[in-house]
This record gives C-alpha cells, sequence and structure tokens, in this order.
C-alpha cells in the first residue's frame, strides 16, 4: 500500500479507537502496528516489536519522572501547600482578589516541589476554596483561580511535562528545566494581574482581609523555607551544572521525603503518607511509559512512510513567513486540548512539529516552551479540562459550567502570557543559554 494512504488510515483509526474509549498509549500503538503492517508486512512488525519497549523506555533521563513525582507526593502530606497559602495570605490577601492571588503564588510556590498540575490544583483547592467561600468571594474566581493555578505545574520546574519534551525530541533536560523559570513567573505576574481585573470588576463584594503589617509578613517568609530549599537543591544545581536533572530529582525526592519524616502533622499517620505517595509515582510513571511506547510505535511508523520529511520540506518551502507557520502550528493546540491530554497531544504532535520547527531554524526548547504553555490551556478548557474536574470534587457546591466559566478568563490570560514568550524568545532562552553547565 502507498505511504499517502497507509497514513491516512492509520491517523483515522486513532480518533476511532480513542472516540470508543480506548486509552491514547493503545490507540497510538494499533494505529502504529496498522500502518506499519500495510508499508511492510507482519513479519517485519513483529521483529521489530521484540525489543521496542525496552529500547524506548530504558532511558536514564526518564528516572526523573518518578522522582519528582515522589517529591511532590512527599511535600503535599508534609503540609507544605497549607504554610505556603498562610504565607501568601499575608503578602497578597488585603488587595482586591487577595486570596484568589494568594491562591495563584502559592501554586506556583507548590510547584517548584511538584511536577504534576492535576497535584498542585487539588493540594491548593483544598486549602484555598474554603477560605475564598468564607470571605465572600465569586465562586467563578475563587474556582477559576485555583484550577488556573494548577497549570503552573506543569511548567514550573521541576515538571514532569518539561522532562516528557526533552524526552522526545531529546533536547537537554537540564536547559528545557531551567527554561521554565522566568514564563512561569511571568504567568503567575499575568494571573495575579488579571485576578485584580476581575475582582475589580465583580459586582459581588469581598468581606476585608485583614491587612498584615510588614514585620508579620517578613517573619511569616521563614514558613516558605521548605520550597526555597527544594528550589535551590533541584534547580541551583541543575543550573549550575552541579548535578544532571536525575541526580537533582532524586536530591530532592529525598529532602521532600526527610521533611515528610520530621513534620509534626504528618507524623501519625507517616506510613500510610508514605504508602500513598509511592503509589502515586508508580501509577503516574506508568501511564507516561506506556504513553512513551504507544507514541513511538506510531512514530516509528510515522519515520516509515516519510511523513515528518516531507511535511518538513513542503511547509519550509511555502510561501508563508516562518514566525506565521510557527503560529498556526500552535494553534493546533488548542482544538486538541480540548478533548486530550497534555501528554497525549505532546506525542501525537511532536513527531511531526519538531521537525518542521528545526528546519525552520527556531530554538527547540523556545518551542517547547511554548507547547507546554498551549498544553497548559487545554487542562482547563471544556470538556476535558481535568484540573476544572479536579476542583469540582473539592468544590460540590459550585456547578461545573460556573468553575469553566472561571477558568475562561485565565484561558485569556494564558493566551497574553503565551504571546508575550512568542514575540520576545529571550523570556525563554536567556537562562538556559547562560547556563554555567551545559
Amino acid at each position: 500500500m502507498d505511504y499517502v494512504t497507509a497514513t491516512i488510515v492509520a491517523t483515522g483509526l486513532i480518533f476511532v479507537l480513542m472516540a470508543i474509549g480506548t486509552p491514547v498509549f493503545a490507540a497510538l500503538g494499533l494505529s502504529g502496528v496498522l500502518g506499519i503492517v500495510m508499508i511492510e508486512d507482519l513479519d517485519f512488525v513483529l521483529n521489530r516489536l521484540k525489543s521496542f519497549s525496552y529500547h524506548q523506555s530504558a532511558s536514564y533521563l526518564l528516572t526523573v519522572v518518578p522522582l519528582f513525582i515522589l517529591m511532590g507526593a512527599f511535600a503535599h502530606h508534609a503540609g507544605v501547600g497549607q504554610r505556603l497559602f498562610s504565607v501568601a495570605r499575608k503578602w497578597v490577601g488585603h488587595w482586591p482578589g487577595g486570596l484568589a492571588m494568594a491562591s495563584v503564588l502559592t501554586s506556583a510556590g507548590f510547584a517548584c516541589t511538584s511536577g504534576s498540575s492535576v497535584a498542585t490544583a487539588a493540594t491548593v483547592g483544598t486549602v484555598a476554596i474554603p477560605e475564598m467561600k468564607r470571605a465572600g468571594y465569586d465562586a467563578r474566581l475563587s474556582a477559576g483561580a485555583v484550577a488556573a493555578g494548577g497549570v503552573l505545574g506543569v511548567l514550573i520546574p521541576p515538571s514532569v511535562l518539561l522532562i516528557f519534551y526533552a524526552a522526545l525530541t531529546e533536547v537537554s533536560a537540564g536547559k528545557m528545566l531551567v527554561a521554565g523559570i522566568i514564563p512561569g513567573a511571568l504567568t503567575t505576574v499575568v494571573f495575579m494581574s488579571g485576578i485584580w481585573v476581575v475582582a475589580k470588576n465583580l459586582s459581588q463584594q469581598q468581606l476585608p482581609v485583614a491587612r498584615a503589617g510588614w514585620k508579620e509578613r517578613v517573619l511569616s517568609l521563614g514558613d516558605a523555607w521548605q520550597v526555597v530549599l527544594l528550589f535551590v537543591a533541584v534547580l541551583g544545581g541543575i543550573y549550575l551544572g552541579l548535578v544532571t536533572p536525575t541526580e537533582a530529582g532524586a536530591i530532592g525526592a529525598f529532602a521532600a521525603f526527610l521533611m515528610l519524616c520530621f513534620s509534626r502533622s504528618a507524623r501519625p499517620n507517616l506510613r500510610r503518607h508514605m504508602y500513598d505517595s509511592f503509589r502515586s509515582a508508580a501509577t503516574t510513571t506508568v501511564m507516561i511509559m506506556m504513553t512513551i511506547v504507544g507514541a513511538a510505535v506510531f512514530s516509528y511508523f510515522l519515520s516509515l512512510a516519510q511523513v515528518p520529511q516531507a511535511i518538513a520540506g513542503a511547509v519550509v518551502e511555502a510561501p508563508l513567513n516562518r514566525w506565521l507557520i510557527v503560529g498556526l502550528l500552535l494553534l493546533v493546540y488548542f482544538p486538541l486540548g480540548m478533548f486530550l491530554d497534555a501528554f497525549s497531544m505532546l506525542v501525537i504532535t511532536l513527531p511531526i512539529m519538531f521537525p518542521t520547527v528545526v528546519s525552520l531554524g527556531f530554538d527547540p526548547i523556545w518551542f517547547g516552551i511554548l507547547a507546554v504553555k498551549m498544553c497548559e490551556i487545554g487542562l482547563i478548557t471544556p470538556p476535558v479540562g481535568l484540573n476544572v474536574y479536579v476542583i469540582a470534587g473539592i468544590d460540590r457546591k459550585t456547578p461545573l459550567s460556573q468553575i469553566f466559566q472561571g477558568a475562561w478568563w485565565f484561558v485569556l490570560m494564558e493566551i497574553i502570557t503565551t504571546l508575550l514568550l512568542f514575540s520576545f524568545p529571550i523570556l525563554v532562552t536567556w537562562l538556559p543559554d547562560n547556563m554555567l553547565g551545559k
């Protein structure tokens, strides 16, 4: 069978399988196997699959995935989220929409200890939403702020999604992690500015929050020492070239483990917290590994059919501005995010988009951050916005439609941030380009 027909049939099968509820990794793997059979034969496929899963998953870099997840789980059970919210509340709680801003700041801080968006949203949501309800906050603003704040978990390092991108594209994992720092900080600032505007224009009045004195604010920073320690240990070591990302993940996970062991609040249920942490790390890692294997099978089929090479060549020769081409590629993530999770979006699109972007002469680190930003948007857009459903599980009195409505305000803020990063690549590339250990 010719390559074009095989590609159309295999790609169409992915969407058919996902429409009937097949897991993404299985849909990708089965479609890839069918495509290879159409191009070659069954014996060729079986011969390649003998050691395929081992070669795709036996990567030293991927060992950092369970370590980052463990670090976040240990930090969560050690009560890091509650202390961070208390600190943030003292600094910005008295501003218009201050508690919503505090939830975003808490999400940014907790993201420094966790590579998961859902874990960040769940941790902050259980602390922040009841506080905002007691203060009379609009339900849309309170739920939307926490759902959107959770997306910082996939951008601010240590981020599992940034490691995933590095593994798929074979770019420097250390540079990818460091590149997320400034965009993460910028996203936090844009979210807080947007909350101020929204809160000023809401008709519902919020109960005033007592303004903490400067002495109390400064002293409260002592409660954030755990986040500072983990951030410096992980990102500082990578930036200075003292450790690899995997070594940094091990250091961070061990430090968070010690924090859990010595936490007074966690000590009565220490065994349960440890079990939950290891279980979370195992299940999430297995999901990611299976996605990588399924995506690799389909990517191998695309390579045999020479699809990435053909598309990259056609795009490079097209009479369009190269910036416009990248912008159009990024727009593809918007509708995909309404139906797929972040990992699935990357594994489906990168085999085609990445060679195109590189052939156009763009920095792959810069494009990776933009791709992750677009995946962030998918986490808060209907109908599959995972973070929104997490918040709906925490705040059962607020209808799902209102949570999505509140999240849409932050989708607009995400678009503004992405446009800034697109227009000024130095915001992404400056830190990784100046790393001491490259």
